[in-house]
């Protein structure tokens, strides 16, 4: 591992996306802004005589969906540029410049759903049959429809966005504390020597076989973001605020209900996933025990649990290696999908190493009319082969749905978004299990498989209980503070991880460092998704082309229909808890698997 962290021109460019796909310089993204504005003003001569024909009812979406594409694409460039070096003031400014112009648009623009509402059904049936190009836009507009009793009036719709910029401030504070000023002291590596604590390498420490290690890059950091805990606390609670107001504004009775219904799911399958899970924390706390058991350890401290079980197995993966492996592993999808990834691979879609200013973490976004992009922090870890491939799920998702759809069907909705990207995951798991015939690395291989239920269904769930709670206390008159939020988080910790964990004192922390708290109500989906993965991934597995076939329709389907409708087209129900109770009980039994082959090594 370096012991200093790159600069951005130190990178070499193969390991880089290559943004000149987007554009070929900074002129011709000025000109689609140029575009966006004056389309815009084109758009505003409509107001108050949108619905009057079903020509000005045409030309209103059109003009709409021609807007949100080249402001889409713009933001694409500009979020990658600052996402590169978040210290880069230029590239501060785009960014900044381009959540301006979305506020601004909003704003322009928010008289359109109200005037659509006012529109009533038969007319709008008239106007689909005296311009028969309308009907692209049907679905849409019964999407709009869908959520008449939560559109307020024209006047209230420009307050509200009004609002958008400023509401977005408790996540930019966040994200320059988080991502650019906040700096952590060294510690020493497993060999003695002095190396640079950072948010990307915080978890790649946890993982570290020796102990020492991991102890100190936990205290090392909890220490230094306890230093701040009240400045993260007021963030979060002004993130909270807006997302009550907003959802009150729209006459919800919770900002969870309002959160879902953007994506039209009922807030019981939330509710569902929270209540199976904690009726299945015996689970957890087995693997917990079987956790302490395989480390040998009298005491097991949350320090502990990143580290693998099977420890004598851990091994690096170059990033080249990871990408030979994914691409067999997802053979099973068939050559296109192959062909994708090796695209993805050789055409610099990607953002592969950790550099100073670069945004933690990693993702996957797309622009219609361009190649998703990828952005990484890759350090040589198992678990850095299985993100390469979670983002690479999401990056071809988003390319059979773009490739499929028009423009306006092309976004998939969030529920659905995880689906994907942890299908791939298990494909790739499953395939390392079938050809691995060493016990060592099976049971190695196991560990990684809990590791993925633990960190994608449990630890997602409390997460999503902690915002839910924390919304609650919002939305009952109580503010949030450094002192509640600790104890909140520390609370539930204890009770998830159960008896034979040590909830450390610093652990009440955590909560302060989790950026998709600031993503409204999102990390429930990522469990959800994980067991809606598992059954899919079966499905490929057992079934062969049929599966695969159905799936891949799965992800052309953008948001053509409600996302529970679009998964049971791959064959899974989300609105029962039956996916998720499944998903646990194999996860039961590959405990048991392991404890078995622990056992019989012993």
């Amino acid at each position: 591992m370096a012991k200093e962290l790159m600069t951005r021109d130190q990178v070499a460019e193969e390991y880089t996306w290559n943004l000149k796909d987007l554009y070929e310089d900074v002129s011709l993204w000025e000109a689609d802004i140029k575009l966006v504005e004056d389309k815009t003003a084109e758009l505003v001569e409509l107001e108050g005589r949108l619905c009057d024909t079903a020509d000005s009812l045409y030309k209103g979406l059109e003009l709409s969906a021609l807007i949100s594409e080249k402001l889409l694409y713009a933001y694409s460039y500009a979020a990658r540029l600052f996402d590169e070096d978040q210290g880069n003031t230029t590239h501060q400014s785009m960014n900044q410049r381009m959540l301006a112009l979305f506020a601004k648009i909003s704003e322009a623009t928010a008289f359109m759903e109200p005037e659509i509402l006012a529109c009533d059904e038969s007319k709008l049936e008239e106007f689909y049959k005296a311009k028969p190009e309308l009907e692209l836009y049907r679905k849409h507009i019964a999407e709009i429809q869908r959520l008449k009793e939560h559109t307020l009036s024209v006047e209230l719709e420009k307050v509200v966005a009004m609002t958008a910029e400023m509401s977005n401030t408790p996540n930019e504070v966040f994200e320059a504390f988080n991502n650019v000023d906040i700096t952590f002291p060294s510690i020493k590596d497993e060999n003695g020597e002095e190396a640079v604590l950072t948010q990307g390498r915080f978890v790649p420490f946890l993982m570290s076989a020796d102990r020492r290690v991991r102890q100190d890059a936990f205290k090392n950091y909890y220490s230094t973001l306890k230093g701040f805990i009240n400045t993260v606390a007021a963030a979060y609670n002004g993130e909270v605020k807006q997302r009550v107001f907003h959802a009150k504004m729209r006459g919800y009775k919770s900002n969870l209900e309002a959160a879902v219904d953007a994506n039209n799911v009922s807030p019981q399958v939330y509710d569902n996933l929270v209540k199976t899970v904690n009726a299945n924390l015996d689970k957890l706390h087995a693997y917990v025990a079987l956790r302490k058991k395989c480390l040998k350890l009298d005491e097991l401290h949350m320090y502990d649990i990143y580290t693998p079980m099977i420890s004598d197995v851990a091994k690096e993966v170059k990033y080249k290696d990871a990408q030979e492996t994914i691409c067999k592993a997802l053979s099973v999808l068939g050559d296109d999908y192959v062909a994708l990834l090796k695209e993805g691979f050789e055409n610099r879609w990607i953002d592969v190493y950790e550099n100073k200013g670069k945004r933690t973490g990693a993702y996957s976004d797309t622009a219609y009319g361009c190649h998703p992009y990828m952005l990484l922090n890759y350090t040589d870890t198992f678990d850095d082969m299985f993100t390469t491939a979670h983002e690479m799920g999401h990056s071809i998702h988003s390319f059979y749905s773009n490739k499929t759809q028009p423009f306006i069907y092309s976004s998939y909705k969030i529920f659905v978004a995880e689906v994907a990207s942890t299908c791939n995951e298990i494909l790739l798991l499953e395939y390392l299990l079938k050809n691995c015939t060493d016990k060592n690395e099976r049971a190695y291989l196991l560990n990684h498989y809990l590791d993925s239920f633990k960190g994608t269904v449990y630890r997602q769930t409390q997460f999503a209980e902690f915002e839910k709670i924390t919304n609650e206390m919002v939305e009952n008159g109580e503010s949030l503070n450094a002192e509640n939020l600790n104890t909140l988080y520390k609370d539930i910790n204890e009770r998830y991880y159960g008896p034979d964990m040590i909830s450390d004192d610093e652990i009440a922390y955590e909560w302060a460092r989790i950026p998709h708290f600031y993503y409204n109500f999102y990390v429930y989906q990522y469990a959800t998704s994980f067991c809606a993965a598992v059954a899919i991934a079966e499905k490929i597995l057992t079934e062969g082309e049929p599966a695969v076939a159905a799936y891949k329709k799965f992800l052309s389907s953008g948001c053509i229909d409600a996302p529970v409708e679009l998964l049971k087209i791959a064959g899974v129900d989300l609105t029962t808890p039956a996916p998720i109770q499944s998903a646990l009980d194999k996860m039961g039994a590959i405990v048991e698997e392991l404890a078995a082959l622990v056992t019989g090594k012993n």
